[in-house]
């Protein structure tokens, strides 16, 4: 699959063959183009990069805006890789009618093939309706910031 890039789907289809699936996170062109040639099929653009590039204590003073700003150098610097961008704190969480505008901003401006949302059963309204409107949600569960 040179020179394509992965889905949702292809993801979805190398978990029922059992295959592992790798990701890692990047913020720029030059990591996500050493990811990519490494053959990681998933990149995540995570809002850690307020602490990892930022040099905050924590995720919150990430901005929508930044996370487009590094998702499009990173769509640039990879080619086969799905994309995953962070919805940062707030973003998603005001409203169902924020988070699917916020939402649809990182896929097309940013260039990601999903949005990452983090919470649970709160969050299945949201998220629904973000699907519905053709935006793929990776969720996360577990330790948030």
């Amino acid at each position: 699959m040179k020179g394509q890039r992965l889905s949702t789907l292809d993801i979805v289809a190398m978990k029922r063959r059992g295959e592992r699936i790798a990701s890692l996170t990047a913020y720029d062109y030059t990591s996500a183009q050493m990811i990519d040639a490494a053959g990681i099929p998933l990149i995540l653009v995570g809002d850690t990069l307020g602490m990892v590039v930022q040099g905050h204590d924590t995720t919150l003073p990430v901005t929508l805006d930044q996370i487009i700003y590094h998702a499009q150098m990173v769509a640039r610097g990879s080619q086969r890789a799905l994309l995953v961008g962070d919805m940062p704190f707030m973003t998603y969480q005001v409203c169902v009618e924020d988070a699917l505008r916020n939402s649809a901003r990182l896929m097309t401006e940013g260039r990601v093939g999903a949005v990452k949302i983090e919470g649970g059963l709160a969050m299945a309204p949201t998220i629904e309706r973000i699907v519905r409107a053709g935006i793929p949600v990776c969720g996360h569960l577990g330790f948030t910031p």
